[in-house]
Order: C-alpha cells, then sequence, then structure tokens
C-alpha cells in the first residue's frame, strides 16, 4: 500500500467501531499519524494501529460538548502539533416517524450529526487555512439521494445539513489549500446495521447496480483518495459510495 499520508495527521470521529474504526485505519495504512475519537473507548483500535509504525491517539469526546472538543484540540496541538485530515464520521440514527419525533430527540440526533462536525471543523480548519494546507471529510449518507426508508425523517436531514455544510465551507476555504467534501455510504455491514437493518439490506440490494453487501472496506479507498494529495482539486463534492443505489 502506498504512503500517500506519510508525515500527516488524521482524526476520525466514532472511530470505535463500524465505519470509524475502517476509516482510522486505512488513513494509518497510509502513513498518517491517527487520531481516534468517539464517546466509547478507542484506546485499543488505536493501539493495534500503532503496530503500523504510526503514532496514535485515543480520546473519549462527546463531539456535541463545545468545551470538550476545545480541549480535544489542545490535546492535539500539544501532542502533534496540528492536524490535517479531520473526517467527521461520528452520528447516529433512530427509528421514529414524524409524528412520533419530539423536539429533545430532533435536537440530540441534530447535536450530534450535524452540530457535532460545526464543531470540530471550527476547531481545527483554521490551523489547517493557516498552513495552506487541509482536508476535511464530511460522511453523510445515500438516503438524502433516496429519501428514504420512511422513519428517518431527522436523520436524513441531519445528511443533507451536512452535505450544504460540505458545499459552503469548500467555497469558504478553497483559496487556502483546503478542501472540503463529503462521501454518502450506502446502507454498509456492521455489527450494528446487521441486526438492526436486516430488511433494508435485501430492499436496497435489489435496487442497486452492484448486487452485493456494502462493507466498511468498500469506503476506505474514496477516503484515501480525497485525504491526499491526489485530490487538491476536487471539493465540494459528494461521493455516493453505495454500489450504484443512487445516481446523481
Amino acid at each position: 500500500m502506498s504512503a500517500r499520508l506519510r508525515g500527516r495527521v488524521a482524526l476520525v470521529t466514532g472511530a470505535a467501531g463500524g465505519l470509524g474504526s475502517a476509516f482510522a485505519a486505512r488513513l494509518a495504512r497510509e502513513g498518517a499519524d491517527t487520531v481516534l475519537v468517539d464517546v466509547r473507548p478507542c484506546h485499543e483500535h488505536a493501539a493495534q494501529l500503532a503496530d503500523l509504525g504510526v503514532s496514535t491517539h485515543a480520546a473519549c469526546v462527546d463531539i456535541s460538548d463545545e468545551r470538550a472538543v476545545e480541549a480535544l484540540a489542545t490535546q492535539i496541538d500539544e501532542r502533534f502539533g496540528r492536524l490535517d485530515v479531520l473526517v467527521n464520521n461520528a452520528g447516529f440514527s433512530r427509528l421514529e416517524r414524524f409524528d412520533e419525533i419530539t423536539l429533545a430527540s430532533w435536537r440530540e440526533l441534530m447535536a450530534v450529526n450535524l452540530e457535532g462536525p460545526f464543531l470540530m471543523t471550527r476547531a481545527f480548519a483554521a490551523g489547517m487555512r493557516a498552513r495552506g494546507w487541509g482536508r476535511i471529510v464530511n460522511i453523510a449518507s445515500n438516503t438524502f439521494g433516496m429519501g428514504l426508508p420512511v422513519g428517518f425523517a431527522h436523520y436524513i436531514a441531519s445528511k443533507g445539513g451536512l452535505i450544504g455544510l460540505t458545499r459552503a465551507l469548500a467555497s469558504e476555504f478553497g483559496g487556502e489549500g483546503v478542501t472540503v467534501n463529503a462521501i454518502s455510504p450506502g446502507l454498509t455491514e456492521t455489527p450494528s446495521t446487521r441486526v438492526k437493518m436486516r430488511e433494508q439490506f435485501a430492499r436496497d440490494l435489489a435496487k442497486q447496480a452492484i448486487p452485493r453487501t456494502g462493507q466498511p472496506e468498500d469506503l476506505v479507498g474514496t477516503l484515501a483518495f480525497l485525504a491526499s494529495d491526489d485530490a487538491g482539486f476536487v471539493t465540494g463534492q459528494t461521493f455516493n459510495v453505495d454500489g450504484g443505489l443512487v445516481r446523481a
């Protein structure tokens, strides 16, 4: 494997398992010193990545907590001196039809899925812009292009907002060497989705151009590209990585 990110420092939120841990592993294999952030402990994952010959750091942080994010930024500056690649992956969904969604439920989901990326970007983008190089990759969802499944209005709205933030920041940061892009995964098999979304897997599979279930490994190559110098002229884009389910 190439070492396109040798000498870079990357951070992945939601890195305690699933897509996040796969993203962190690929960035480390590309040579990046890697920071894993989650509300759950991810120190074991970080220790495993250290075996690849890169420096790693794990932190338990609620990304919707402004002060906690500010403290994390201080930690990263003290440990590594900078951050070059930010992957806003942390998020969650909740099955609730629209008339069941309370304001508290709506705000809880938005706090993690949309406000969290805002806070993380605000904490680290200034340094990237000052140095003239940075990569911000937001993990959205192909549900924004589908409008489905039913019962995820707040989740789909949050991911639509994240795509909007991606496009807006691409314009703001583009002149300073910082790119901002999004990846929209399809339904991807992880220990959590395998149980919770079994029926949706079957429905999606019947419509995909590539008739197999998506795996975390199907997404990491796109991330590695977007985080590298190879993608220096790519910004404001949303990449659907879903086997051809959404074609736009």
